[in-house]
């Protein structure tokens, strides 16, 4: 797959494997389909939507004829930050687009998949919203497929610009539930399993119970604590996690 996404490379973990559905299964299935028809997803933070859009992603890069593998660089590669007619899927994350001009989008309504993360984060601000609304437009005339993802459903969103208004209200728009207790422990089991870690109930059990409930938190813990425990050449038993988190408090800046 390119990775085209203005420097931003996908996760390794972001597939659709290692997704816990929750009540989300039907968002999964509109976004594993075959429609074509612009989407719009919203939740908070930690629901699993940047997951999804990368998920996403390395889906089409997996089954594109000629593609790498997601995470792997192609000979002759697209810079990032620039574009390449039919690329398989793009990733773009507006959150970094204080850096960025609204200019940057232009070219990735050539890709087969185009995922636009926290696109509210540029509301208000004319010139992103114009260079949304182009990239909406140019996009449906190629037929290229494209999924937006933002803390609300746009309607709830204060536009500036009534075109780009419209566009967005023409989305399918899917809300991504939080996980429950029993969701975030199946994802926290699919994470580790990525990771050829076994997680037993107890341990899994304590993780739950005095970390934060958003899965990047649990997430980036558990990769901390892993590669904590490849140094330490230990099992993530409840005494490690509680000593390696301790030090980690007393280190922490």
């Amino acid at each position: 797959m390119r990775q085209l996404a203005l420097g931003v490379r996908l996760r390794a973990a972001a597939v659709f494997a290692s997704f816990s559905p929750g009540l989300n299964r039907e968002v999964l299935a509109a976004l594993r389909g075959p429609g074509r028809e612009p989407v719009w997803i919203w939740g908070n933070r930690g629901s699993g939507k940047t997951h999804l859009l990368q998920a996403v992603c390395a889906e089409a890069g997996a089954t594109a004829p000629g593609e790498t593998a997601p995470g792997e660089t192609a000979p002759g590669e697209t810079a990032p930050g620039e574009t390449a007619p039919g690329a398989a899927a793009a990733y773009l994350p507006l959150d970094r687009s204080a850096a960025l001009p609204p200019a940057a989008l232009a070219g990735f309504e050539s890709c087969r998949v185009l995922c636009v993360d926290d696109v509210d984060a540029v509301a208000g601000h004319l010139e992103w919203e114009q260079a949304l609304f182009r990239l909406f437009n140019e996009a449906a005339e190629l037929r290229s497929r494209v999924i937006f993802a933002a803390a609300s459903p746009p309607g709830q969103i204060e536009w500036r610009l009534q075109d780009w208004r419209s566009r967005a209200a023409a989305c399918v728009v899917y809300h991504v539930r939080e996980l429950d207790e029993e969701g975030r422990a199946e994802a926290l089991r699919l994470r580790a399993a990525q990771r050829g870690l076994q997680l037993p109930p107890e341990t899994l059990d304590y993780l739950l119970k005095r970390m934060p409930r958003d899965l990047r938190s649990l997430f980036e813990i558990l990769d901390d604590l892993d590669e904590a425990a490849l140094v330490a050449q230990r099992r993530l038993t409840i005494p490690f996690i509680r000593a390696a988190l301790e030090m980690h408090a007393r280190t922490k800046p």
